[in-house]
């Protein structure tokens, strides 16, 4: 990914905000689209504070909605290339045959359970360390596990806004 400027973000027009932040927030773009209503941002963490407004603005099916859009850890179907990197980068495209089979059961049971799928911040983490996560969380109630997958949803934005724009 290519870094811009705060000040860059700022001279640019929305639509290529959206085109440069349109997946900060996983095939979100409606996040990116609202927040720039909030420019001219001071910094990385003003940017990064918009986006997560707009979100917890936003009703609860739109979030869910937003949830949705993540794909399942381990999994390997088509996602953004942000999500490719990420669960690269916690080695979840290399797991072993019995990691792919935990992680499709935990995934599995977690979609069943809470009706999205499981998200974490993968960036950096072992598979262990995520399995482990998932099989912590997976007894959380719905609402406590909800607000977990959005505040994981944030992190994960924060990290993609770092990968982005430089400070």
């Amino acid at each position: 990914m290519s870094e811009v400027t705060i000040e860059a973000v700022n001279l640019g027009d929305v639509g290529r905000f959206v085109e440069t932040f349109g997946d900060v927030y996983e095939s979100s773009p409606w996040v990116a689209q609202r927040a720039w209503s909030d420019h001219p941002f001071s910094s990385l963490d003003d940017l990064h504070r918009s986006m997560i407004a707009v979100v917890e603005n936003a009703s609860r099916k739109r979030k869910l909605t937003l949830l949705r859009a993540h794909p399942d850890l381990g999994d390997q179907t088509e996602m953004t290339e942000a999500s490719q990197e990420e669960q690269a980068s916690a080695g979840l495209d290399q797991l072993r045959p019995d990691q792919y089979e935990a992680f499709q059961r935990l995934n599995d049971e977690y979609q069943n359970r809470f009706g999205f799928p499981f998200i974490l911040a993968v960036k950096g983490k072992s598979p262990d360390l995520i399995r482990e996560s998932m099989e912590g969380r997976i007894d959380n109630s719905p609402d406590e596990e909800f607000r977990t997958a959005l505040d994981e949803v944030h992190e994960i934005a924060r990290l993609r806004l770092a990968d982005l724009v430089m400070e």
